[in-house]
């Protein structure tokens, strides 16, 4: 079955954590759910699982049942002592006690393999929307900067009424949406190439060429000191008071 073309995977996209060790299943389901625009973490039991989800902080998790070291439904019930995170548990077992019990733990939906892949990436959709964890819907707002992820715009407005719109990459707008997502919040190198050139095999100072770049053109639109670099870390979105 070949895919349909791919839908643009931002950085603002929802980030689904993807907890499945069978690889050949946990490579379709990142396939698919990829071409359909969203992020992606994959992991491949249950311990791993729960230091992504705490490190990550995932829009949704689908979550397989028989896993290594520490099985899903152990994992759904630490997910729901954190928060009401979406997840899909996904099992071999038809049972409806299976379901039951997963259900009254507080899973948002079920999926028993063999599953198709579009109907899996159909549900995390629709749990998605109902959970109302789509947040490129709302224009991130930081100060005077504005950024559209809809509209693939970053703007500054200025008193009176004046907007300048930045003339930024696709490059330097991801890495701006991505921090200006968590004003404050230090990003490693590492994690911006992953989030925001997730297409590119990137050396970390390349990140530092991006960033450089874009600093200028806040600073010609008078946000030049937007962006402050952590040394021996990364780079953090710091607005005035």
């Amino acid at each position: 079955m070949s895919l349909s073309p791919p839908s643009q995977v931002s950085s603002t996209s929802p980030l689904v954590l993807v907890v499945e060790d069978e690889s050949g299943i946990a490579s379709i389901l990142d396939a698919y759910l990829r071409r359909d625009g969203l992020r992606t973490h994959l992991a491949s039991d249950g311990l791993e699982a729960l230091r992504l989800f705490r490190r990550l902080r995932p829009d949704i998790v689908l979550l397989d049942v028989l896993l290594p070291g520490m099985d899903g439904v152990d994992v759904l019930r630490a997910i729901r002592d954190d928060g009401p995170t979406p997840v899909i548990m996904v099992t071999a077992l038809a049972d409806d006690v299976d379901k039951l019990l997963g259900l009254r733990l507080g899973a948002d939906d079920y999926v028993v393999k063999p599953f198709s892949p579009a109907e899996v990436v159909a549900r995390v959709r629709a749990v998605l929307r109902r959970s109302g964890a789509r947040r490129q819907a709302t224009p991130i707002r930081v100060g005077r900067l504005e950024i559209d992820e809809q509209a693939h715009a970053a703007m500054v407005h200025f008193e009176g009424g004046r907007s300048v719109q930045l003339p930024l990459t696709l490059t330097e707008f991801r890495l701006l949406a991505c921090l200006a997502e968590q004003p404050r919040r230090c990003f490693s190198r590492s994690y911006l190439i992953e989030h925001c050139l997730p297409e590119s095999e990137a050396l970390e100072r390349v990140i530092d060429s991006h960033i450089s770049k874009l600093r200028r053109k806040l600073q010609a639109a008078g946000q030049g000191e937007l962006i402050e670099a952590v040394r021996g870390i990364g780079y953090r979105l710091w607005p005035g008071d």
